[in-house]
């Protein structure tokens, strides 16, 4: 899955973040950005067609151990929220290293987490993945709005398999949640890329 660029002595990880509409995925993406070193990252790239934007960029997490001798890039991509761009989800899956599930803990989104956890199921699977195999983890932002649900009913829902999970605050200055997630999600791609390696 991982691509190896071996002019520039990289491997690069595609991360996509996922979750419904308006759950906050952009804005991991952008506070993540912001506080990502200059010299290190890329241009936040905004794939946007007259109905859906799609955003993306890419940086060298320079803390990260390099493997095998390979320095690790990162490329972050969050997809179309709205039911009806599934074909777009579909497509930015592809060749996926691991995937972010941001959910939206206002009880009022309670359903449309549960459609878009299915829809990934879906969109994975029609690529052979398996959501227990993938390196996957689950956030839980928007945790300073008033009426959120608690918790542990979300992560009943939402996170049977007991992968990793957080909870975030996406649009704070210091995006409590925002690093714990994307952390986790790389270190086990890292875990997942060494044992392949053996």
């Amino acid at each position: 899955m991982s691509f190896i660029n071996y002019s520039s002595r990289e491997i690069i990880l595609k991360i996509v973040y996922y979750g419904p509409g308006l759950c906050g995925k952009t804005t991991n993406i952008k506070f993540i950005h912001t506080a990502t070193n200059p010299d290190a990252r890329g241009k936040l790239i905004s794939l946007e067609t007259k109905a859906e934007r799609t955003l993306f960029f890419d940086f060298l997490p320079l803390s990260l151990p390099a493997i095998r001798g390979f320095k690790t890039r990162l490329h972050l991509y969050t997809v179309p929220g709205q039911l009806f761009y599934s074909a777009s989800r579909k497509l930015i899956m592809k060749g996926a290293d691991g995937v972010i599930f941001v959910a939206d803990s206002q009880d009022a989104r309670f359903e449309a987490n549960l459609i878009a956890m299915d829809d990934l199921k879906e969109n994975l699977s029609a690529y052979g993945y398996d959501i227990e195999k993938i390196p996957f983890v689950v956030q839980y932002n928007k945790r300073d709005l008033p009426n959120v649900t608690d918790v542990e009913k979300l992560r009943e829902a939402l996170n049977p398999w007991g992968v990793p999970d957080f909870e975030a605050i996406a649009t704070e200055p210091d995006g409590p949640g925002v690093f714990d997630t994307l952390k986790a999600v790389v270190k086990m791609i890292i875990q997942q890329l060494r044992a392949g390696a053996r």
